[in-house]
């Protein structure tokens, strides 16, 4: 029997989220092209939290490079916390919290999916209900075509992210009571 708490699965329509009631559940979505080595900084944050305990209030989503499909999220989740990459001059492995108020205070140096991912969150912006959006970036140098491996400096910082993360979480879920 898969634990779909622990394991990621492929999700095939919106129904998932709306399985059961998520207004005191956070999302963590991890986006990111994963053939794009560091690009999928996201990608590989998910898998790696996927091999560890969660608490409950805790959901976990690989976004890939999702775009418009991955509205329904926002509309599931009050609270949906972003993982990407970013080319933004800073050194990489660089980890960095925004909280956006507005779509357009989204970073404009985010990874190469970034029209697709801004369009989307644009989209929010549109709905009745905004959810929370933290975003999380972590900073790279450069993008390496049809290759998994992540540099040194970028997986190294994927620890202390699922940690930021973590503690972010913990802070929400408190006030949710």
């Amino acid at each position: 029997m898969i634990d779909s708490k622990r394991t990621p699965v492929a999700i095939s329509s919106d129904a998932f989220f709306f399985e059961k009631d998520k207004s005191k559940s956070i999302l963590i979505l991890g986006v990111g092209n994963y053939l794009m080595g560091d690009e999928g900084v996201g990608v590989h944050l998910i898998q790696q939290m996927a091999k560890t305990e969660l608490p409950d209030y805790i959901d976990i989503l690989d976004g890939g490079t999702g775009g418009f499909l991955l509205l329904s999220c926002f509309e599931a989740y009050k609270t949906v916390i972003f993982v990407d990459a970013t080319i933004d001059g800073k050194p990489a492995g660089t980890i960095s919290l925004i909280k956006p108020k507005f779509a357009s205070d989204f970073p404009s140096a985010l990874s190469v999916h970034d029209v697709g991912l801004k369009d989307m969150i644009e989209a929010v912006y549109l709905m009745d209900s905004k959810p929370n959006i933290p975003l999380f970036t972590i900073s790279i140098k450069e993008m390496a075509p049809m290759t998994i491996d992540l540099s040194p400096e970028v997986n190294q910082a994927i620890p202390q992210t699922i940690e930021q993360i973590l503690k972010l979480c913990e802070k929400l879920h408190a006030n949710f009571a």
